[in-house]
Order: C-alpha cells, then sequence, then structure tokens
C-alpha cells in the first residue's frame, strides 16, 4: 500500500507548513493587506472631507464678513455723501436778505460747487463700491461742472454712464450729453439724447430726453425736426386714463407758445 505524501516547506519559524496550510495563510495575508488599504482610503477621504468642510466654513465666514463690512461701509459712505450734500445745499450770500446769526454762505454758486466737489471727490474715493459712493462720482461731475472745469467733469460723468446701475447711469448720461452740448460738441449730445428717448428708467423719463433733444434742434435751427418731436410727445405721452403727460403738456406748450402766454394785458 502506497503512503499518500504531503507536500511541506519551511515556515518562516523553521517548521514545516503543508500546500493547505500555506494557501490560508495568503489567504489571511491579502485580508489584511486588503483591510489595509481600505482604512488608508477612508482616512484619506476624511482627510479631503475635512478640508472641504473647513472650506465651506471659511467661505461662508468671508461672505458674513464681506457683507458685514459693506454694510458698515455703506453706513459710512451714506453719512459722508449727506455732509457733502448739506455743503452743496448751503444758501448763497445776498445782502438783501437777512439771515440768523452763525448761518454758512457762499459767496457765489462757483464757490459752493468747489467746496462741495471736494467732499464729493473724497466720497467717491473712499467708497467707491458703495451706492452713496457711485451717487458721489456724479456729483462730482455735476459740481466740475458748475466750476467750468469740463475735462474732469466729462471723466466722472463718463465714469457714471458705465455704472451697472441702470438708472444712475441714465443720469451720468443725460449730464454728460448736457456737457457736450455746452461745449459745443452737439452730435455727441444728439446720439446720448437719441438713446435716452428710448429709455425705460424712472430716473430720466423717455419724454424728458425727446424735449431736450427738441430743444437742441431748435437752437441749432432745426426747427422742423423739432417740431416733429413735439408734436409726437403731444399725441403719445399719455398716462393710463388718457390724460397727456408732463412731456406732452411741455410739448404742447413748445408747439402753441403764444397760447401758453396766454391774452395779452
Amino acid at each position: 500500500m502506497g503512503l499518500t505524501r504531503k507536500s511541506k516547506e519551511f515556515g518562516k519559524d523553521g517548521s514545516f507548513v503543508d500546500n493547505a496550510t500555506k494557501r490560508q495563510l495568503k489567504k489571511q495575508d491579502q485580508f489584511v493587506s486588503t483591510t489595509e488599504h481600505l482604512v488608508a482610503w477612508v482616512q484619506q477621504n476624511r482627510t479631503k472631507a475635512l478640508i472641504a468642510a473647513v472650506t465651506v466654513v471659511v467661505v461662508i465666514l468671508a461672505i458674513i464678513g464681506g457683507y458685514t463690512l459693506y454694510q458698515y461701509r455703506s453706513a459710512a459712505a451714506e453719512t459722508a455723501l449727506g455732509a457733502a450734500m448739506q455743503t452743496y445745499q448751503t444758501p448763497l450770500a445776498d445782502a438783501g436778505q437777512p439771515l440768523e446769526p452763525g448761518t454758512k454762505t457762499f459767496p457765489s454758486a462757483k464757490d459752493r460747487a468747489a467746496a462741495a466737489n471736494a467732499q464729493f471727490t473724497q466720497v467717491a474715493q473712499q467708497y467707491g463700491l458703495t451706492k452713496s459712493g457711485k451717487l458721489a462720482e456724479y456729483l462730482t461731475g455735476l459740481t466740475y461742472m458748475e466750476e467750468g472745469q469740463y475735462g474732469p467733469a466729462e471723466d466722472a460723468l463718463k465714469k457714471t454712464a458705465g455704472s451697472w446701475d441702470g438708472g444712475l447711469a441714465a443720469l451720468g448720461k443725460m449730464a454728460l450729453a448736457g456737457l457736450y452740448q455746452q461745449t459745443g460738441r452737439d452730435q455727441q449730445a444728439v446720439d446720448i439724447y437719441s438713446e435716452l428717448s428710448k429709455s425705460t428708467q424712472a430716473t430720466v423719463p423717455a419724454g424728458l430726453a425727446q424735449i431736450q433733444l427738441a430743444e437742441l434742434y431748435q437752437s441749432e435751427g432745426k426747427t422742423e425736426e423739432a417740431r416733429k418731436i413735439y408734436a409726437q410727445l403731444k399725441d403719445n405721452d399719455k398716462d393710463s386714463k388718457g390724460k397727456p403727460g408732463a412731456a406732452a403738456q411741455v410739448a404742447t406748450e413748445k408747439l402753441n407758445p403764444d397760447a401758453a402766454a396766454g391774452p395779452a394785458q
């Protein structure tokens, strides 16, 4: 009778290990290796998740902090703009007008505009990203115009005209058109008035831009073009109840100046 012979090998400790035991040991080694990789993967992904969570928290805190800072700066900008507006509204000196003791006055509109301009400029530079800062930029342009400094006025008004705020941009364009008209650049003024004639912004009603355009045409002797605009306004500018709007009333007066003046005394 032959004897069944089991294959044996030396183990790590020097003892004999048969093939069955060897296969079992290999399975255990694979399990340990797989487990180690899984633990490492979990740890790695846990770190990524932790980093992502921390990043989200940082972003949220940044947004909250940025909003709080913006609110703070907006409040400061409003205060500074209010002080500049007080200067801009200061009464002019009038020898025949009695004033209360201590009342501040300016000798001329130009002097008042210069004083207000300095304040508006500071607000615009310091708080340019806020709504009050952008409004201050517009008022800087207006006060430069009053001072007769048309170059700086044009630069400031162009910034306002390019604003993302449609209402503020319309104000800037309207003032810029007036500046062009004052400085003999009528065609540039015509282009802006024509653009604003199609505007839907409440800050500069389309009818107002059309009246300005008609008046510019009149000043150039283009009476037929002006009359055409007035006639269109008279017929089309009406409210929901069919009553003539403000622009229609002005247009009617322009078309019939004698009637608007009333009967001669």
